[in-house]
C-alpha cells in the first residue's frame, strides 16, 4: 500500500492517505458497476405495470390489477431468487480474484436485462430476469470486498459510503431514463438501457488491478472450502447475524421500492393525473428517494464511526420501521395523500441508506482468505427469504384488495432485527483483518 499521505482538512491537521491511480480507478468500476446494478434492478419495479399488462394476455391470463400484482410479485421472487443463488461468485472471488469475477458479475446481468425486452409473454420475462438476478446479486458482494482491501485503512470507511452511492444513483438514472425513454419508446427499451453495462464489465477487467491484500493471501494460502470456514465456531455466529441483518433490511428496501411506483401511480391517478402524467410522477417521486438514500449513505460512516456500528444501524431500523408505516399504512390512504406519501418518501429513502453500513461493516469481520464468500453468503441468503416475503406479500395485496397494509406491515421485521443487532459484533475502531 502506498504511505503518501497529504494534510486533511480542519483544524487538528490529521493526515490521510493519498489514494493512487489504481485505487480510484477500481473504486469508479466498482461504484460504475454498483450503479448500473442499481439502475438494472429499479428498471423492473418502474416497468412492471406496462409490462405484465401486454404480456400477460399473450400467457393466457387477463391484465387487471390483481392479476399484474400477483404476476409481478412472482416475477420478483424469481428475480431474488437468482440474487440468492450469487452466492456461487464469494468462493470464485476468493479463488480467483476480485477484479474478473466482479467483470463477470456485471457481464453476466447486463446481457440478460437486454434479453428481456426480447420477451414475448410472462415465463420468458421471469427466465431472464431470474438469470439477470445472480449476475445483479454477485456485484455488491465483490464490490464491498474490493473497495475495502484496496482503499488505505484511514479511507475505506467513507469509501463505503461512496460505494453504496452508486446503487440509489442507479435509481435515480433509472428514474431520470423512465420520464424521457420509457414513457415515449415504453418498457422494452428501458431493458434495452441496461445492456449498457457490458461496457464496464470490459473497462473492469482490462483496468482494475486485483487489491494487495487479495495477491498477498494467494500467494502464501491455499484456500479451500471458504463456504465451509465460515460456519466454523470462529465465524458462525457473526455469519449468521449478518444474514438476518441483510435479510430484514432486503425486506423492507424491496416492500418499500418495489411498490413505491406502483403506489405513487395509484396516488396521482387518483388525484386525477393523466396515465402519462402518473409515470412522470413516479419517475420524479423515485428520484427524491433515491437523492434522499445517497444522503443517508454519506451520513451513515461518520455516525457509525461516532457511535458504533451497531448503535447506528438500531437508529436506521427505527427509521426505517416509522418511514414505512407513515408512507404505506399512513399517507397512501389519505383523501389527499399523494404529497403526503412523497414526503416520507424522502425520510424512508435515507434511512434506506442502511445498506452502506453493511459495506462498511461485513469486510471488518472476516479475513481475506473468506471475505468475498462471506459477504455474497450474507447477501445471498436475505434474497432467498426475501423471495419468499415478496410471493406472501403479492398474496396477500391481492386478496386484501390494497397495496398500503401488506407493505406497512413489513416494519414488524426492522423491530425484530433490534433485537438481533447485540449478537452482532461491535468493531468500531478495529482494522480491516489480514
Amino acid at each position: 500500500m502506498n504511505s503518501i499521505t497529504e494534510p486533511a482538512r480542519g483544524a487538528r491537521g490529521r493526515t490521510r492517505t493519498r489514494l493512487n491511480r489504481s485505487q480510484i480507478a477500481g473504486f469508479w468500476g466498482a461504484w460504475a458497476g454498483w450503479t448500473l446494478d442499481g439502475m438494472d434492478s429499479f428498471i423492473y419495479a418502474l416497468v412492471l405495470t406496462p409490462a405484465l399488462t401486454e404480456l400477460l394476455p399473450r400467457s393466457g391470463y387477463a391484465p387487471t390489477a390483481g392479476h399484474v400484482g400477483l404476476a409481478g410479485s412472482i416475477l420478483f421472487a424469481l428475480f431474488l431468487v437468482g440474487w440468492g443463488l450469487s452466492f456461487i461468485w464469494g468462493p470464485l472471488a476468493d479463488r480467483f480474484g476480485r477484479t474478473r469475477v466482479l467483470a463477470g458479475t456485471i457481464f453476466m446481468f447486463a446481457v440478460f436485462t437486454g434479453l428481456a425486452a426480447t420477451a414475448q409473454n410472462v415465463w420468458e420475462l421471469g427466465f431472464y430476469r431470474f438469470l439477470a438476478g445472480v449476475g445483479i446479486g454477485g456485484e455488491w458482494a465483490l464490490a464491498g470486498t474490493y473497495v475495502a482491501e484496496s482503499w488505505p485503512e484511514d479511507r475505506r470507511k467513507m469509501g463505503a459510503g461512496y460505494l453504496q452511492t452508486g446503487y440509489y444513483a442507479g435509481f435515480f438514472l433509472a428514474a431520470a431514463l423512465n420520464y424521457t425513454i420509457g414513457v415515449h419508446y415504453g418498457w422494452r427499451a428501458m431493458f434495452l438501457t441496461g445492456a449498457v453495462p457490458v461496457v464496464v464489465a470490459i473497462l473492469v477487467l482490462l483496468r482494475v488491478k486485483e487489491p494487495e491484500k487479495w495477491q498477498k493471501v494467494d500467494a502464501r494460502v491455499v484456500r479451500s472450502r471458504p463456504l465451509r470456514e465460515i460456519f466454523a465456531p470462529a465465524y458462525r455466529r457473526r455469519t449468521w447475524a449478518a444474514s438476518i441483518l441483510l435479510t430484514i433490511a432486503i425486506i423492507g428496501l424491496w416492500a418499500g421500492a418495489v411498490y413505491e411506483p406502483s403506489a405513487v401511480i395509484q396516488l396521482a391517478t387518483k388525484a386525477g393525473a393523466s396515465k402519462p402524467d402518473a409515470i412522470r410522477t413516479a419517475s420524479i417521486a423515485t428520484g427524491l428517494l433515491s437523492v434522499a438514500t445517497i444522503l443517508g449513505c454519506l451520513a451513515l460512516p461518520p455516525l457509525a464511526e461516532r457511535i458504533g456500528r451497531r448503535w447506528t444501524l438500531a437508529i436506521y431500523f427505527v427509521g426505517m420501521a416509522v418511514s414505512i408505516v407513515g408512507s404505506f399504512g399512513w399517507a397512501y390512504y389519505l383523501p389527499n395523500g399523494l404529497a403526503p406519501f412523497i414526503a416520507w418518501l424522502v425520510v424512508l429513502g435515507f434511512f434506506g441508506g442502511n445498506f452502506a453500513l453493511f459495506s462498511l461493516w461485513l469486510p471488518e469481520q472476516f479475513e481475506t482468505r473468506v471475505r468475498a464468500t462471506a459477504f455474497a453468503f450474507c447477501t445471498s441468503f436475505g434474497r432467498f427469504v426475501g423471495a419468499g416475503v415478496n410471493f406472501l406479500l403479492g398474496a396477500a395485496v391481492l386478496n386484501m384488495h390494497t397495496l398500503g397494509v401488506p407493505v406497512a406491515l413489513t416494519a414488524i421485521a426492522f423491530v425484530v432485527g433490534l433485537f438481533v443487532i447485540p449478537f452482532a459484533p461491535e468493531t468500531k475502531g478495529e482494522v480491516l483483518p489480514e
